[in-house]
């Protein structure tokens, strides 16, 4: 959902889980979700990017705040498109 860039994915499904605090299994539900999209390994195995992890504390954070999933995309949404916006209304104003 969120524009990564040029980010690798470093971390495996195993340390994402312990360092946001969540289950492996949620964690899958996000990106069945569309909430994240993790790189893969020509095998298939997900690889996650400090981007991944963020994208992660926030939806944390979402839910804690009584967000179900529906809600959470739909911040996420509008969090990145005020993103995109910002950004290109910064590139159209003069130096």
């Amino acid at each position: 959902m969120t524009e990564r860039g040029q980010e690798l994915g470093l971390y495996a499904i195993s340390v994402v889980a312990q360092l946001v605090g969540t289950g492996q299994q949620n964690i899958r539900l996000y990106e069945r979700r569309g909430l994240l999209s993790p790189d893969r390994t020509a095998g298939g195995t997900r690889q996650y990017s400090n981007a991944d992890l963020a994208i992660l504390r926030r939806i944390g954070e979402l839910l804690e705040d009584g967000l179900n999933l529906a809600g959470v995309a739909k911040v996420l949404e509008l969090e990145d498109d005020n993103a995109r916006l910002r950004a290109e209304l910064k590139r159209r104003r003069p130096h």
